[in-house]
């Protein structure tokens, strides 16, 4: 490290000691305050210059301070509000990173919808597996992308999505997520650009942090992605990839109509760029517009799973690549898994050649919906955003009222929710709540749902 030094009155001074002990000293003080309670959660910090002014540093040495407490978890920036201390009893991912929530919590975090009678559906099918004919070839090593029979079973199950697709393209993964991941292995590099919502689903955030690919957020204009904002970024940036949710986009709950679907395939061609759709929920919409994979197969990679529709314990996705990508999604199966899960898979494509999976995503369907009618009737007068179809809503929340203070209150109360916070990809995160609504009996969520809109009303009172 190099060290500046100055001389006054014969005197040597170390300035780069000085300010650095400065600027420690100053981060130091503000994490003791805001630790003990001092500075509570909430608390507007003084902007950039007037701490620069009040400690008589630079105003870069004022931003790395507040950097520095950033990245510790203890203040939040927003643009255009300024600095505020977070809510540091609040776990971090809110819910998103947790698998394991105490017994007495009400989980809105999560969505694992079931029904009563499916834990006898396995029984039955684990009953009818050990008096199959070859039991024993489940215990073997599997195909790296699922046996031929099994791709045509889940090819022809994704036809009724309008996904059109020779079964030799299509892997058998251990869930949607596993999909996703070795669709990033095989066809991402680090340091690639990938177009996604300002809003996305967390699971893939975290694949691009753990793969080094830079995301850049594109704003939303209605209900959907803004195209021409996206337009106008392909032609500054060279962006490899798009990964959308277009039909019941988590957490938004949007189903973009056709023509945006096309607009979307069109500018993937006109950038060569490739689309990574993700259809986890296409089965909860009742006949849902065509896929963007219709418009352009040859550079999207489509990927569905059985986890919300089934159960979210069985393993089985599909992941539709283009032909001549295929090696490299099928290299990156074997790197990470090696093979499909074969008494899983087995188990699903049952289900879906004997009509179960279609039965449960319709009971599902109605569920979902009348869960949606639960919430819009003990939730009111708060506005939110929803699909009627949906298991999962969006809750804005009004300027000044903040969402980590809002979950740390309902996390006394033994309910947990997420912030905006897991979802975001732009430097403005809005102040939002989103409430998963598919994963508790329908009286503890009435409950829930009650001390949600008591706890929201309380801080907009204040």
């Amino acid at each position: 490290m190099s060290i500046r030094l100055r001389i006054h009155d014969n005197q040597i001074i170390v300035m780069d000691t000085i300010v650095k002990a400065r600027y420690k000293s100053i981060v130091d003080e503000f994490a003791a305050a805001i630790k003990s309670g001092e500075l509570p959660a909430g608390t507007r910090l003084p902007t950039h210059r007037v701490l620069s002014a009040q400690h008589r540093i630079s105003l870069v040495t004022a931003t790395r301070v507040y950097a520095e407490l950033e990245g510790m978890g203890l203040v939040s920036g927003e643009t255009g509000r300024g600095t505020f201390v977070r809510e540091i009893m609040l776990p971090r991912g809110q819910g998103i990173d947790r698998l394991a929530i105490a017994s007495d919590v009400i989980d809105l975090s999560f969505n694992y919808p079931a029904l009563p009678e499916q834990a006898e559906l396995l029984r039955t099918a684990l009953r009818q597996l050990s008096v199959s004919g070859d039991l024993e070839s489940l215990l073997r090593y599997q195909a790296h992308g699922g046996k031929p029979s099994e791709r045509a079973v889940f090819a022809h199950y994704l036809a009724g999505a309008g996904v059109k697709t020779d079964p030799d393209n299509l892997l058998v993964v251990n869930g949607t997520q596993h999909g996703l991941t070795v669709a990033v292995m095989g066809l991402l590099k680090p340091g690639d650009v990938v177009a996604v919502d300002a809003l996305t689903y967390p699971g893939f955030k975290v694949l691009a942090e753990q793969f080094h690919l830079e995301l850049v957020g594109i704003p939303a204009k209605g209900e959907a992605m803004d195209l021409e904002a996206l337009r106008q970024v392909c032609k500054k940036r060279r962006v490899k990839a798009i990964y959308t949710m277009p039909t019941l986009h988590n957490p938004l709950g949007w189903v973009t109509d056709e023509a945006w679907r096309r607009e979307m395939a069109l500018i993937a061609k006109e950038h060569d760029l490739l689309v990574i759709e993700d259809a986890t929920y296409v089965w909860l919409v009742e006949n849902p517009p065509r896929p963007i994979h219709h418009y352009a197969p040859e550079r999207t990679v489509y990927l569905a799973g059985f986890s919300k529709n089934v159960a979210s314990g069985l393993r089985v996705g599909m992941v539709v690549v283009p032909e001549e990508k295929r090696h490299c999604v099928e290299r990156a199966i074997r790197a990470t898994t090696w093979n499909t899960p074969a008494l899983m898979t087995a188990i699903v494509c049952g289900w879906v050649q004997d009509g179960t999976v279609a039965r449960l995503e319709k009971l599902k369907r109605e569920d979902a919906r009348f869960r949606q009618t639960v919430v819009r009737e003990h939730l009111a007068p708060l506005p939110y955003q929803a699909h009627p179809l949906s298991y999962f809503i969006w809750l804005p929340l009004q300027e000044e009222v903040r969402a980590d203070r809002v979950v740390s209150a309902l996390l006394k109360e033994n309910i947990s929710l997420t912030t905006a916070e897991p979802f975001s990809t732009s430097h403005h995160t809005p102040h939002a709540l989103r409430m998963a609504i598919g994963s508790v009996d329908i009286d503890t969520l009435k409950k829930a749902v009650i001390t949600v809109r008591e706890t929201i009303e309380y801080f907009n009172a204040q």
